[in-house]
């Protein structure tokens, strides 16, 4: 198989003991309209097909071990991996411990890799902007405990699909107004809001800047990524950090 139609590799220089993978849409036994890579079972496609597509996943990657799903609730909720067993409502996951695959699942949604510099400490990070709202960033740094650390922005939707109420606007620069320059003002008591700047603006308050990625668009980009905006019922991505 060429891997490269089946996932992407992050783009950045983390240490040889951290390895990662975002996979596209191809790849797996899912019918439309989840078609076909769909490793989550919360979207009502059939469940033998999700289980196969997540056996797929771990073989084509070599995985370690099951991924630690998560089931994701847009909070600013972090676990340690090594804890979770089975539905975990949690929206990041964390861990020193080689062999476990701390993992995400979206579909315009920011999915966000860090690890450390060290090579010892990895997160995968579900960053909706509810998610974003809630320190979902921050709650995983503090939870590393470190802020040495690389940054990966996987695929999401662009800033010129991600059409957000004002109010959006309102309450991220009521947070902080750095975040106003991610919004562009439309019709309709309507913006723009670009999630990745909202994501790079949470990390450099946290005085991390060696961050990645952040070059996708989810909506236009049919052929590799699942969107929820664009089509409503469909698969998920899983994005997927484990260290050696």
């Amino acid at each position: 198989m060429n891997k490269n139609k089946f996932w992407l590799r992050p783009n950045w220089p983390a240490p040889e003991t951290i390895q990662a993978a975002c996979t596209l849409r191809t790849g797996g036994v899912s019918v439309a309209p989840y078609n076909s890579l769909n490793p989550a079972l919360h979207v009502g496609d059939h469940v033998d097909s999700v289980r196969q597509n997540r056996q797929i996943i771990g073989d084509m990657l070599h995985l370690p071990g099951e991924p630690k799903w998560l089931a994701q609730i847009h909070s600013g909720r972090v676990v340690d991996a090594a804890s979770v067993d089975g539905q975990e409502e949690a929206d990041a996951s964390f861990t020193d411990q080689a062999g476990i695959v701390c993992a995400v699942m979206t579909a315009d949604c920011l999915p966000m890799l860090v690890g450390s510099c060290d090579g010892q400490k990895i997160a995968a990070v579900h960053a909706g902007w509810r998610g974003l709202l809630a320190g979902i960033i921050s709650n995983t740094i503090a939870a590393m405990q470190t802020n040495d650390v690389l940054v990966w922005l996987g695929p999401a939707i662009s800033p010129d699909c991600f059409e957000v109420g004002v109010e959006v606007r309102d309450a991220f620069v009521a947070k902080s107004d750095l975040s106003a320059p991610a919004f562009t003002p439309i019709a309709n008591g309507k913006c723009f809001a670009d999630i990745y700047q909202l994501a790079r603006v949470e990390l450099a308050g946290l005085g991390i800047t060696r961050v990645y990625g952040g070059n996708f668009c989810t909506v236009t980009e049919q052929e590799r990524f699942f969107s929820y905006r664009r089509d409503q019922v469909t698969g998920r991505m899983a994005t997927l950090i484990w260290r050696t």
